[in-house]
């Protein structure tokens, strides 16, 4: 069940606002957990063991490393928190990459001259990345007492399954919502708002994301496309991702204020953005946090700026598909436009500090910091943020085959 879907605007969404506002407050979680089971398992209903052992693992090993902890054991403490950690990814790496592992040893077995080994599909449940993600951010928090551990097992549960951000986030982190799983206001001012949100992303849904996927799908589908082609298709791609993303993000964030939550924002208008720099700190915020907190700073961060970049966008990329285009390519158009960025301000602070002609120029020129270079850090954001595209979602269009058509080769 999606959004989008009839069935969920017109039988779904008010049979449960309505249950959700009869009853009294103490219940309302064990309402959020029934009802996000059903939303999920209106796919596919054999995945709900797999979400609720996800959430019954992590709420243990939360305990576990508590207990721990009130006694002193820190080492202890720790094995549970790397068991939670492993149990959790471990399940998403099953799911997401096992396909590709045979597909990748069954190529390697095929250049051998070896017979390829046969075994079934895995079948990728939906919404697994962010439900795994917050249920491993919620173990580490714990761990380092960034949040205290849930009051109960409901509340959690619904914390972990809650349906308006269960297909395509934010990615929530229970020391943001905690309180307002003990407590939350509802008025009418914030639930209209919410359904001022909410009809704010299903436009961008349906009248702009799903307008610009014919258009990708047919550029890409092109036996000989001219440059005008590669670009348009890639351009169409890259702002129909963006209006799906956000527009589902806009959605749970109107669902979250139609039921009291205040979810924290994911998208802060990306194209306006005049640096990469700045894009990816508009983009998908909640998501970049978690790669900020666990990827950035724990290998270096700013001491080492550019591996820490380097590891964030290869470790994005393998999230979306293990390609090379996806953790070698796309981790190192980032980094290279990254350093472009940070050696162009490093050069006009330079002159500013020796305030020579060179600064007095490059003012009298538009060259720093006018209109103009505003403009075009935003027209270059733009186009490096499609060619990102190609490089991600190569798998999906062989974007990787339409570069030399964009640049007249």
């Amino acid at each position: 069940m999606v959004f989008s879907t009839n069935v969920f605007l017109f039988l779904f969404l008010p049979l449960f606002l309505a249950l959700y506002y009869l009853l009294p407050f103490r219940f309302r979680s064990v309402l959020i957990l029934v009802a996000s089971y059903l939303f999920y398992g209106w796919w596919r209903i054999d995945f709900l063991g797999l979400f609720f052992g996800v959430t019954l693992w992590s709420y243990l090993m939360s305990l576990g490393i508590v207990r721990a902890q009130n006694a002193g054991k820190d080492q202890l403490a720790k094995r549970y928190m790397i068991a939670g950690v492993v149990g959790g990814l471990s399940s998403l790496a099953y799911f997401k990459y096992f396909n590709f592992g045979l597909d990748s040893l069954n190529a390697l077995l095929g250049t051998m001259g070896a017979s390829s080994l046969s075994a079934w599909q895995v079948i990728l449940p939906i919404g697994i990345s962010f439900y795994v993600f917050q249920a491993v951010s919620y173990v580490i928090d714990v761990y380092r007492k960034d949040a205290l551990p849930a009051q109960n097992f409901w509340d959690f549960s619904a914390f972990i399954a809650l349906f308006p951000q269960l297909i395509a986030g934010p990615v929530l982190r229970y020391k943001d919502v905690a309180d307002q799983f003990v407590e939350r206001t509802h008025t009418v001012d914030k639930f209209s708002e919410g359904v001022l949100r909410f009809m704010i992303g299903f436009a961008k849904k349906v009248m702009i994301a799903d307008t610009l996927a014919p258009i990708a799908d047919a550029a890409f589908a092109l036996p000989q496309p001219t440059m005008g082609d590669a670009w348009l298709g890639a351009l169409a791609y890259s702002i129909q991702l963006f209006f799906d993303f956000s527009g589902y993000s806009d959605m749970a964030v109107g669902l979250g204020l139609m039921m009291g939550f205040r979810f924290m924002e994911n998208f802060n208008h990306p194209y306006i953005s005049r640096s990469i720099t700045e894009f990816w700190r508009r983009w998908h915020m909640q998501t970049g946090a978690f790669l900020r907190d666990e990827v950035f700073f724990p290998v270096g961060g700013l001491r080492n700026r550019n591996l820490g970049f380097f590891c964030v966008f290869a470790y994005c990329g393998f999230w979306h598909f293990p390609s090379a285009s996806a953790i070698l390519l796309f981790p190192i158009l980032q980094v290279a436009v990254f350093e472009a960025t940070h050696q162009l301000r490093a050069f006009w602070q330079r002159h500013r500090a020796l305030d020579d002609w060179i600064y007095d120029w490059g003012g009298r020129l538009y060259l720093r910091e006018s209109l103009l270079t505003h403009a075009l850090g935003i027209v270059i954001v733009i186009n490096v943020f499609a060619l990102s595209c190609l490089f991600v979602f190569d798998h999906n269009y062989g974007g990787l085959t339409m570069l030399p058509r964009m640049f007249g080769f």
